[in-house]
Order: C-alpha cells, then sequence, then structure tokens
C-alpha cells in the first residue's frame, strides 16, 4: 500500500499527520509531496519515516502530487511488494484524524469503489460555499455526478486505475478535475462520511485570497474538460 500527503509547509502538522498515518497503515509505504515548503516539512517527515520529494520552486498541489505518485508508483511496482496496491492521497493537515481513513481503503479493498472520497461529518470554518458550491455543479455539468465533497483530499484507488487519472488537473483544481476524470473513465466513485479535522481556512483577508485561488484553479480545470 502507497500513502502520499500533499504538503506546503505543515511543519507544525506533518509528524502528528506521518504518526497517525504510520499507526492505521503499519507496513503501507509513505510518501509526501512537498510543494515547495521553505520551512521544515521534508526534514521532519523524513525524519518519521517518509520518502519526502521537495518541487524546490512550487508547482501548485496537483504538480506535486502527480510528481510523487508517479514516483511511488514506480518504485513500489518495481519491488517484490509490487502486486495491485491501493493508493491513498491525504492532505499534511489532518493531524491525528488521519488514522481515520482506513475506511477509504477498506472500500477499494473490498470492492465497493474504484475511487473512494472522504467527506468531512462535521464543517469548522471556511467562506460562504461560493467555491464547494462552483466545484459540485462543475462536475455535475462536466459528468452528471452529485458530489458532496467535490474538493476533499481525501481519496483512495488502486494502483492500476492511476493512468486513469494522472496526471492530476493543476493546482488547488486536482481534486475536481480527478472526479471527472474518474467518472468519465467508468470508475466508481463512492464517498464515505468520515471524522476529520484539519486546519480551518477562515473569513480574513488571507482565507479569502486563498480560497479566490482555488476558485480560479477550479475554473481553470472546468474550462479544460468542458
Amino acid at each position: 500500500m502507497l500513502v502520499v500527503v500533499a504538503a506546503h509547509e505543515e511543519a507544525d502538522r506533518i509528524g502528528a499527520t506521518l504518526a497517525a498515518l504510520r499507526e492505521a497503515f503499519p507496513h503501507a509505504s509513505l510518501w509526501v509531496a512537498d510543494d515547495g515548503s521553505r520551512d521544515r516539512t521534508s526534514a521532519i517527515a523524513r525524519a518519521a519515516g517518509a520518502k519526502a520529494l521537495s518541487t524546490g520552486a512550487r508547482q501548485g498541489k496537483g504538480g506535486a502530487m502527480t510528481l510523487a505518485v508517479g514516483e511511488a508508483l514506480s518504485s513500489e511496482l518495481s519491488s517484490e511488494r509490487s502486486g495491485d496496491p491501493v493508493v491513498l492521497l491525504c492532505d499534511g493537515d489532518l493531524g491525528a484524524s488521519a488514522a481515520r481513513l482506513r475506511p477509504l481503503v477498506q472500500a477499494v479493498q473490498r470492492g465497493d469503489a474504484d475511487l473512494a472520497v472522504a467527506c468531512f461529518a462535521s464543517r469548522a470554518g471556511g467562506g460562504f460555499g461560493i467555491l464547494v458550491g462552483f466545484a459540485r455543479w462543475a462536475i455535475d455539468h462536466l459528468c452528471g455526478r452529485r458530489a458532496k465533497a467535490p474538493l476533499c483530499g481525501q481519496r483512495a484507488f488502486r494502483a492500476s486505475e492511476a493512468p486513469r487519472l494522472l496526471p492530476f488537473a493543476p493546482g488547488y483544481g486536482m481534486e475536481l478535475g480527478m472526479t471527472v476524470d474518474a467518472v468519465r473513465a467508468g470508475m466508481r466513485v463512492q464517498e464515505i462520511e468520515l471524522d476529520l479535522a484539519h486546519r480551518v481556512t477562515t473569513r480574513t483577508p488571507a482565507g479569502f485570497a486563498h480560497r479566490g485561488r482555488q476558485l480560479l484553479d477550479c475554473l481553470r480545470v472546468y474550462a479544460a474538460r468542458r
């Protein structure tokens, strides 16, 4: 099994996230996609036993995760343990709640889903719903699926399905593009409610700027897949 964690300047949380993942998936290969962090994200990840791939200059979430997933799959599938491992993607700010991601992996292992996506059981912080509302509308318009969690980064699929999903859409449009690509490829997508926690984006100038960048990336992905 492979776990690939998306991170950008997560030095304060990456250690706890990786510890929780190691507890939940003791035999998994842990990788961190460090998207141009200027803090100690990569160093902490390596100290925790993960393989950290840093992009150097920031490429955006989709680019960094495409690089890391590709490298992780190449490494894993060339080993004696190859088979068809499950790939779990998650964000580096989950902290201890990352240990609750097992239902995603189990859904794929049982064959209930080709792509399992987490839905946060409770919502904290955030803006006015414009970004999520657009992402839901875009997915419905592009492939006819009504998604509850269109932008959630916690996802699982089998390695054999990776060619249908890679390369990921650029930037913060990664998850929107992944859902659309999966549905169009005939993959079964299942959303699973989980009690997860992550860094809250508040209604501050910085928070609105961040969501503005996310919305712009999602608009670009929508335009590219129309």
